[in-house]
């Protein structure tokens, strides 16, 4: 793995090290770890990279290693920086043959992603986006079950994903993390719709197998002189009749990531809240609720396969986003070898996740601006 982004004073870069570490088979050989080419060679430093692969400009790393034997050379790029920075190193990765795992949302606009999405199809690689929360086991089982027709039709669909540590203007003290996410320089035309609204959006479509068709969106800025949004509700009708609430918020004081979901379908329903990742609440109408845990035998295939550890053993986070990186990993190994990979690898959001969720905060902002007119996907 090579590594843009992710250098001193970022967040995300160390998740997704230890997340590709987990399972031993990615080691981080390269980087061009930040916009300041100095503060890129320390953080290679940092994490004792060889001096000459550590780069001071992606372009140099994608210029250098491109020039490398297929041994030596890194076989994809993690791109780890803000939205304003994934087109044109994601864009240069796919045309010199790496393959590429890229933070959400895919791309400063949708322009961009469906740009990415034809080079991905035409140059036959793998292309893998971080929507982390769809690596959870307990997700693999809540689609299995909901796609599998145990519940009926599915009919209502209400997703949620507050957070408040943007209620006061964090951005104005100098957090590296809030500027540029309130910055429609870097963040793109949305603020939290763009930044966890894709996140809900991807957990809805990724549990039901369901489409969005259509949505209607009250998008709100409620700090004032932000310049983005940071609160919105949104009215969802999916492509086989059922309807849906989605809730992105950034201003819900005290939440942390509460990221949840619940599904209904005609003979029942399921409840995850990301907090508790490990359980899921299944319930019927004519029986007792039922509570599953990841780790015990009657989890499905998918489940069992991303699982880690013993029943009562928590697996999180970093976990969840291990399995986006083991699977796309080993369906990049597949690709070396010249075999077709396991199923079971294929199993992690794709380009075209990332162009979906790039369409949805298109609708999401056009409908906002058109005071909640109903706007088709």
């Amino acid at each position: 793995m090579g590594m843009i982004g992710g250098g001193r004073g970022a967040f995300i870069g160390g998740v997704h090290r230890i997340a590709a570490g987990i399972d031993g088979q990615i080691e981080l050989v390269a980087g061009a770890l930040h916009v300041d080419p100095e503060i890129a060679v320390l953080s290679g430093q940092d994490l004792y990279l060889k001096p000459e692969r550590i780069y001071r400009t992606y372009k140099e790393l994608f210029e250098k290693e491109s020039k490398l034997g297929p041994d030596e050379r890194v076989d994809f790029v993690s791109i780890v920086t803000p939205n304003h920075v994934h087109f044109e190193p994601a864009k240069l990765a796919l045309e010199h043959g790496f393959h590429v795992v890229c933070e959400k949302p895919l791309s400063f606009n949708l322009e961009e992603g469906k740009q990415l999405q034809a080079l991905v199809n035409s140059n036959d690689l793998v292309f893998a986006v971080t929507h982390t929360y769809t690596g959870y086991p307990m997700i693999k089982q809540a689609r299995e079950m909901l796609t599998s027709g145990v519940f009926g039709k599915i009919r209502r669909v209400v997703v949620e994903y507050p957070q408040g540590w943007l209620s006061t203007p964090l951005e104005r003290t100098g957090s590296q993390q809030a500027s540029w996410r309130t910055d429609p320089k870097r963040s793109g035309k949305a603020g939290a719709v763009g930044d966890i609204g894709t996140h809900a959006e991807n957990l809805a479509e990724t549990i039901t197998g369901l489409k969005i068709k259509e949505l209607s969106a009250d998008v709100t800025t409620f700090v004032d002189g932000r310049l983005l949004d940071d609160d919105a509700s949104v009215l969802l009708r999916f492509d086989n009749g059922a309807k849906g609430v989605l809730m992105c918020s950034q201003i819900s004081a005290g939440e942390e990531n509460a990221l949840s979901i619940r599904v209904y379908g005609e003979k029942g329903s399921i409840e995850w809240h990301q907090h508790d990742p490990n359980t899921m609440f299944v319930k019927w109408l004519d029986k007792p609720m039922e509570v599953y845990r990841t780790g015990q035998g009657y989890m499905g295939a998918a489940a069992q396969a991303h699982t880690r550890v013993p029943a009562g053993h928590p697996e999180g986070y970093l976990e969840a986003f291990a399995n986006i990186y083991r699977d796309f990993a080993k369906v990049v190994q597949a690709k070396l070898d010249g075999v077709s990979p396991d199923p079971l690898h294929l199993d992690f959001p794709t380009v075209n996740d990332g162009v979906r969720g790039m369409e949805f905060i298109d609708a999401v902002i056009e409908s906002g601006e058109k005071n909640g007119a109903w706007v088709t996907l």
